[in-house]
This record gives structure tokens, C-alpha cells and sequence, in this order.
């Protein structure tokens, strides 16, 4: 399994529009966890302006899916999305364990 990272660039009114769609989006988030493609997310703080969630799979779709039906997209509270591949090298849950 691969590790991909999709990468949210939040509207300056994120905070503020979120409430409305957090519940759906939460739930599509834990769904995706307990099928285990999410493996970790959230927004980052100060300033609260970007959001990361980091994805494994066998190909970048799966973060790419996510977001095609994620409500914070689709309603216009992420002005972008993107998605990257992590090459994760250390830790217990790296794809490519690299040991020196």
C-alpha cells in the first residue's frame, strides 16, 4: 500500500460555513477510516488556512474519491484541492521501510 496525501486549501470563510456540512463530512471521513483508506486528518491551526488527510492505497483514486464527494468540496469551503504521493519511509505504518 502506497500513502497519498490530499491537501485542502480552506476558504477564508471555512471556519465560519463548516458547521452545516462538519457532520457529513465527519461521516464520510470515519467510513473511509474504518475501510481503511483514512488513516489520519484534520486542519491545521494557526492560522487555519490548509487541511491534510493522509490516505493508503494501491493508487491516489481513493484520496481523489474522497474528495469528488466530500461536502466541504462540493459546497465550496475548499477554493483546491490536491493530491500528493508520501513516500513514508520511516515509522511502523511506512510503505517503504527504510532502516539505516
Amino acid at each position: 500500500m502506497n500513502h497519498y496525501l490530499l491537501i485542502y486549501d480552506l476558504a477564508a470563510d471555512y471556519l465560519t460555513r463548516r458547521g452545516e456540512f462538519r457532520g457529513v463530512h465527519l461521516s464520510l471521513a470515519w467510513d473511509a477510516h474504518k475501510r481503511g483508506e483514512l488513516v489520519l486528518g484534520g486542519a491545521l491551526g494557526e492560522p487555519v488556512d490548509s487541511a491534510i488527510l493522509m490516505f493508503k492505497g494501491e493508487s491516489p483514486k481513493v484520496a481523489e474519491d474522497f474528495a469528488k464527494a466530500d461536502p466541504y468540496v462540493t459546497n465550496g469551503l475548499i477554493r483546491k484541492w490536491t493530491v500528493r504521493p508520501w513516500m513514508t519511509v520511516v515509522g511502523d505504518l511506512a510503505s517503504n521501510p527504510v532502516r539505516p
